[in-house]
């Protein structure tokens, strides 16, 4: 059995092993062990149900069912392009393309009321030209405008600081796709409120 540690953050490490992904929730030596325990094992839950909930709407890895006990959610390893890294290398044509797709599948998780919470090209992978969305684990389920628009917030300061070249040509496509979402308009004017507030608080 090949593992190998692929990404490792505060929360947790992301394990590749035999073509799957094993994401493992890390203990936290600062946190009683029962409450440790508690939260690990509830935000991954959250995780996997919000996981599954996504894979049924857009491209994105469908988690297994498992032991939540183990505080791993394990899913197919989808092998392809860290967006963040290649986007810039493509064609404008390409990248534009790309930003209608990511403009669609926001609005496709919008509208089933998915906020992923960490809306950023480092969780989005380029597979046969498709794009997937990964990594859920800041991730939760809202109604509230305001939350979809500081999704969208996100998004757009990623593009601004990692692809800042063509950023602007890149957001109003992902806006374009993302107008075809019923509550777009509503969604749009919430965000320049949020972006007033970043202004101010600047």
């Amino acid at each position: 059995m090949t593992q190998k540690i692929i990404a490792q953050g505060a929360e947790a490490k992301i394990i590749l092993s035999n073509g799957f992904i094993i994401k493992d929730r890390i203990k936290k030596s600062y946190r009683v062990p029962e409450l440790d325990n508690k939260i690990r094992r509830r935000r991954t839950r959250a995780e996997a149900k919000l996981l599954f909930k996504a894979s049924e709407i857009i491209k994105s890895p469908k988690p297994f069912l498992q032991k939540e006990e183990n505080y791993k959610i394990k899913m197919p390893f989808i092998d392809g392009e860290k967006l963040s890294e290649y986007l810039d290398d493509f064609q404008l044509k390409k990248q534009k393309k790309i930003c209608r797709q990511i403009g669609k599948g926001v609005a496709k998780l919008h509208e089933q009321n998915i906020i992923h919470g960490d809306l950023t090209t480092s969780n989005m992978i380029l597979k046969n030209d498709e794009i997937y969305f990964i990594d859920f684990g800041l991730g939760f389920v809202s109604r509230k405008f305001e939350d979809k628009a500081v999704d969208l917030h996100l998004l757009k300061q990623a593009l601004e600081a990692k692809h800042f070249k063509n950023w602007e040509i890149l957001w109003k496509e992902i806006e374009k796709s993302y107008s075809k979402y019923e509550n777009s308009k509503i969604i749009f004017e919430r965000l320049k409120a949020v972006e007033k507030r970043g202004r101010y608080k600047g």
